[in-house]
């Protein structure tokens, strides 16, 4: 999905979070009341050290998962899990499959997830170390199969020779055409990177109430962003600068 923001038209607080965003820093972004009422932490994926899967695991308490854009799993071949334990011949040799339909989400028709990668030269994968090496090589790879019109068997390849699955990175792919037909976490965290011009490759967690009950909400994350100088965006902002 290619968008031509209009970074002049930007609201000041949106300017301030996609600049800090192509510096590599945080950013706070709740997507919606009528949607899942959550609010996720993101970086670039590019950016990710051990010092940012560490944030993640400590100041957010939810899933950490990479979003991408609906481009890197086209160039990859990545599909939504839903797609592939749904088909007839998985159903046949996997029975179970039958009875784990996702057909009951409360927020949206389906889910965003693909494969889940751990890099090749992890150890377990769930180290910050390793998920930062899987996240910011993912994030590598991708921007340079993208910039040198890469996919199918090549890109393929060139992802099995870094990365394996199962893995302690849960992939998201946006939906074709992404913001405009889904507004979901990974539509949002994928739509900020574009507002910054980075690769559409987003690492991110959602944020939880300290005893892991609920969701924070909102104003108590948009307290937290503003105690820690992080940015703080709803999903209309970045809607609305994508010019959607």
């Amino acid at each position: 999905m290619k968008v031509r923001p209009n970074r002049q038209a930007m609201e000041p607080h949106v300017q301030r979070a996609v600049e800090a965003f192509q510096a590599g820093r945080p950013v706070c972004l709740f997507d919606s009341e009528k949607r899942e009422g959550e609010t996720d932490l993101l970086f670039p994926a590019a950016a990710a050290e051990p010092a940012t899967m560490r944030q993640l695991r400590q100041d957010c308490g939810g899933l950490l998962f990479l979003a991408i854009g609906d481009e890197v799993g086209a160039c990859f071949g990545l599909p939504f899990l839903q797609d592939l334990h749904t088909t007839e011949d998985a159903v046949q040799r996997n029975p179970v499959l039958s009875h784990l339909i996702t057909n009951d989400l409360r927020y949206d028709a389906r889910s965003a997830f693909t494969l889940s990668l751990n890099h090749r030269d992890t150890y377990t994968g769930i180290t910050d170390h390793d998920r930062a090496l899987t996240t910011r090589r993912f994030a590598e790879l991708a921007t340079a199969c993208l910039a040198n019109g890469e996919a199918g068997e090549t890109a393929m390849k060139r992802l099995g020779d870094e990365f394996r699955t199962p893995g302690h990175i849960p992939v998201c792919r946006e939906a074709k055409g992404g913001l405009s037909v889904r507004q979901g976490h990974t539509e949002l965290a994928v739509g900020l990177a574009r507002l910054s011009g980075a690769a559409p490759v987003v690492i991110g967690a959602e944020m939880l109430q300290p005893d892991g009950d609920f969701a924070l909400p909102v104003e108590d994350a948009r307290a937290w962003a503003k105690t820690n100088g992080i940015p703080f965006l709803e999903g209309a902002d970045v809607v609305a600068a994508l010019g959607l």
